[in-house]
């Protein structure tokens, strides 16, 4: 049996294997009888379908393969369908049996033949469909193909194309209203001075100053005052939020290791992730289709104050910060699509959150050091304080040492809002970091993943009205209507 388990199964056909066995049994006649006839006639058996397995590899027909995704990228449990065009580039003909190569977690492969019945001006085309129930990139094919040679003796079977990566997005969920609007009104919008595009709905007056073009002088109010007057129009500016990301291993519980279901990037290496990592996901991309749809400019940073997305493989510009509109919502999207835990691969549950984590008599605690780089230190600040009073901050964390707390107290100061999210598997244990926060200025609460992402968001004050949605930016991936 271990021997026959080496035999290659993919080399010939019944027929080929069929020839081989009576061109063996005819070479043994001719040995046992003497007849050099019955020995020719052996090996020929033998050698044919070894001559055409030798030619089926030195002459390997040549496809081509078209792959198209329908949506791409797509969300998490939608469908995407995929469409397969596969054409013969080089010489020779015959059918094969092609199968398209899917990671596990999709099921069977879907195996075709080619040409297909309704195959037009030489090319073949196929469709299938796609959902997967988790964010990620994954690799779709190649597509294989076996084919014979043209006595269908032998098979070949190999790779016609690379496959391509679908990217699946997490899927934003609707979140209730929240006093989000601080000191921009209910309305969302800040009055800002410009001196261009002058608007008769929209204007205001000063004294002419010298280099004013005339273009902008207003006759109407210069003839009431007396002096000549210019437009100094007033415009709006598009309110801005501030979302930082936390996504550092010693944050989250369980982030040592892989997701659950041992699911794989398209590199082969699992995605380093856990429960409350995947619901800070969630939350991240339905806070900023909440805010993108009240015409929010979005920027979105990590703990110590850079790119929210600069480790991530899937963010199409990782060192990108600043978001706007539907193709920034969409560019948040695919960024969380296969953003990962980072940092050290351990996690300090007994130390994260004790009151006296991280220092300890001025001297560094050594636990405390192997979470890496400092979170929450003075570039997050220089960041926040750029854009102050601009607009809410809210923090989507994991679990925070009390020092931590400490240092992230203070950036409230620098939000018209600022809303802070803990998710942790025991709540209970975050009570005081909680309520450093709040002393700070923060409307934090610590909720469990097992919390639906709107109810813990409903648990913010509604004292404050949110503008309604503008309808150039739609939910999920931000697609425009």
């Amino acid at each position: 049996m271990a021997l026959l388990d080496r035999v290659p199964r993919h080399l010939f056909t019944q027929r080929g294997w069929g020839m081989i066995a009576a061109g063996g049994a005819a070479v043994g006649a001719a040995y046992v009888m003497g007849r050099r006839d019955l020995l020719t006639l052996g090996v020929l058996l033998v050698v044919l379908p070894l001559v055409s397995l030798a030619g089926i590899r030195l002459v390997k027909p040549r496809f081509r393969v078209y792959r198209e995704f329908t949506p791409s990228p797509v969300e998490t449990s939608a469908p995407t369908t995929v469409r397969l065009a596969v054409a013969r580039t080089g010489s020779g003909s015959g059918s094969a049996t092609m199968e398209e190569q899917l990671p596990a977690r999709f099921g069977e492969s879907p195996a075709f033949r080619f040409p297909s019945r309704a195959a037009t001006g030489g090319t073949s085309r196929y469709e299938y469909h796609l959902r997967s129930a988790r964010r990620g990139q994954f690799l779709i094919g190649p597509v294989t193909a076996e084919f014979t040679d043209p006595f269908g003796l032998s098979l070949h079977r190999q790779a016609i194309d690379d496959g391509d990566i679908l990217t699946v997005t997490p899927a934003a969920v609707v979140l209730p209203l929240t006093g989000l609007a601080g000191a921009r009104g209910n309305d969302g919008v800040t009055a800002t001075r410009i001196r261009a595009n002058p608007s008769d709905d929209d204007v205001m007056t000063r004294e002419y100053r010298h280099g004013d073009p005339m273009r902008r002088v207003h006759w109407a109010a210069t003839a009431r005052h007396g002096n000549l007057m210019v437009r100094q129009e007033e415009s709006v500016t598009t309110p801005e939020a501030t979302v930082i990301m936390d996504h550092r291993y010693a944050a989250y519980s369980g982030g040592s290791g892989s997701r659950p279901d041992g699911q794989a990037g398209p590199d082969g290496h699992p995605m380093a992730s856990s429960g409350t990592f995947e619901w800070s996901v969630v939350a991240v991309m339905s806070i900023s289709a909440h805010l993108a749809e009240r015409n929010y400019a979005l920027r979105l940073l990590d703990t110590r104050g850079g790119p929210a997305f600069l480790h991530s493989p899937s963010a199409p510009e990782p060192e990108a910060e600043e978001y706007i509109g539907a193709a920034g919502l969409q560019s948040i999207a695919e960024s969380l699509a296969a953003i990962q835990l980072t940092g050290p691969r351990h996690t300090h549950r007994d130390n994260v959150l004790r009151p006296w984590a991280g220092r300890v008599n001025g001297a560094s605690d050594p636990s405390a050091l192997d979470a890496g780089p400092e979170a929450f230190d003075d570039l997050l600040m220089d960041k926040l304080s750029a854009h102050r009073m601009r607009g809410p901050v809210i923090a989507v964390l994991g679990i925070l040492s009390r020092m931590e707390a400490l240092a992230l107290a203070p950036a409230a100061g620098y939000a018209t809002n600022a809303f802070a999210v803990i998710v942790t598997e025991k709540p209970g244990e975050a009570a005081e970091v909680l309520e450093v926060l709040r002393q700070g200025g923060w409307r934090a609460v610590a909720v469990a993943p097992a919390v639906p992402v709107a109810s813990a968001w409903s648990q913010f004050d509604q004292d404050v009205a949110v503008p309604a949605p503008s309808a150039e930016v739609r939910r999920g991936t931000g697609a425009a209507r």
